[in-house]
């Protein structure tokens, strides 16, 4: 197969833009030129020379010798802006924006289709873990059961720590954010939103199913205390953020991210700090497990190198489970065991438990285990936010 010349244009130069830089200059097998850099902030200093750089994204865009664009910026608004204007303009584009792929999902698939380009997103989904690619390749004609694991390296990191170190949750977070690991504004990660965006990527190739991240539950870790730690390794349990998704019937898929109890026996219970971990369950290849970093600028940088080197190929998405069209139902009528600590006897009738096998009730915290169902979660998600308590998927099937 005949290999194209890539000439790009990149868009943003903070951690993943610099980490492809080195990754890219240190390939020994492919070679691509970085015509132009574009960036935001005209004071910030810039280990290379300044003459890389552009502060108008239309001197990329409207270049008839750029033919791929690599997006690696933090605003998913305009980030949906470049890509768009790319693909209209006949150029390729490589993306590492989860938020801006997730929310306009379908449509950015459609475009490729409309303008005969290609959009390609490893690092979107699971850093250096090639998760997407196995999806569409390895997976594309498997019956693919579920799929979980840990998708965000800030909380894995911040969990690791409050489990192994008996650090509280604030001074972990601030040892993420100084090892970059965690942005200033840690939301997106600690609140579970980055999870879920990747899920909703994932789902689409899994499954076929373009789901608007807003129909999808998720709760993370900001409020987790020593107890929930305490409680977890009594029991001989971590805790890990774990999106999950998977079949309940022939053609209905569910999908959610919640906390969830993991014992020493399972594949997810070593994966620590930075790192990422997914599990697959299919019919003919049974259970299998990657794993790999899930932050920082070298581990995306070379997932992103990857498409690169793909698209110079004329590598494309297939979307082949969308193309099958074997799931077209989604559900949230799902049942699930938690753990739910909590102080408000209010609150917790807000569950609406279904059944019960294990109640606590101390002078500073009570928790309950038993079975809700995930409608009722979603229902409640906006209050959610406002209620002091934690939530853990025990991960028993019901």
């Amino acid at each position: 197969m005949t290999r194209e010349n890539v000439k790009i244009g990149l868009f943003g130069y903070g951690c993943v833009g610099q980490g492809l830089h080195d990754v890219l200059n240190s390939s020994k097998g492919f070679k691509a030129d970085i015509v132009r850099i574009c960036v935001k902030d005209r004071t910030k200093k810039r280990r290379i020379s300044m003459d890389h750089f552009t502060f108008d994204k239309d001197e990329i865009l409207n270049d008839p010798s750029i033919n791929l664009v690599v997006e690696l910026i933090d605003d998913a608004d305009e980030a949906f802006n470049i890509v768009t204007a790319a693909m209209k303009n006949g150029k390729n584009v490589v993306s590492a924006n989860k938020m801006m792929i997730a929310k306009h999902f379908k449509e950015l698939v459609d475009m490729q289709a409309k303008y005969k380009v290609s959009m390609l997103y490893e690092a979107s989904a699971g850093a250096s873990i090639p998760i997407i690619r196995n999806l569409e390749e390895y997976y594309d004609n498997e019956l693919l059961y579920s799929l979980r694991g840990i998708l965000n390296g800030t909380t894995n990191y911040i969990l690791t720590k409050m489990h192994n170190e008996g650090l509280p949750y604030d001074e972990a977070l601030r040892e993420a954010q100084h090892k970059g690991f965690a942005e200033s504004d840690p939301t997106l990660d600690v609140e579970g939103w980055d999870a879920k965006y990747k899920l909703c990527i994932i789902t689409g190739h899994a499954y076929g199913l373009f789901l608007n991240p807003d129909e999808v539950f998720h709760f993370g870790i900001n409020k987790i205390s020593k107890f929930d730690i305490q409680y977890a390794k009594e029991k001989g349990f971590k805790i890990k953020l774990v999106p999950y998704v998977g079949k309940t019937s022939e053609k209905t898929i569910t999908n959610f991210v919640l906390p969830r109890f993991i014992s020493s026996d399972k594949y997810l219970y070593n994966v620590d700090n930075e790192y990422n971990g997914i599990i697959t369950e299919a019919a003919f290849a049974d259970k299998q497990f990657f794993s790999g970093k899930g932050a920082g600028g070298h581990a995306t940088g070379s997932a992103v190198l990857s498409d690169i080197s793909a698209n110079s190929y004329g590598y494309r998405y297939e979307y082949k489970k969308f193309q099958q069209g074997t799931i077209s139902n989604y559900t949230r009528d799902h049942k699930l065991e938690v753990y739910l600590r909590y102080n408000d006897e209010k609150d917790r009738e807000l569950f609406g438990f279904e059944e019960v096998s294990e109640y606590f009730s101390g002078r500073f915290n009570k928790y309950v285990i038993g079975v809700v169902n995930l409608k009722n979660l979603y229902a409640i998600r906006e209050q959610l936010r406002d209620m002091d308590v934690f939530i853990v998927n025990t991960g028993r099937k019901v």
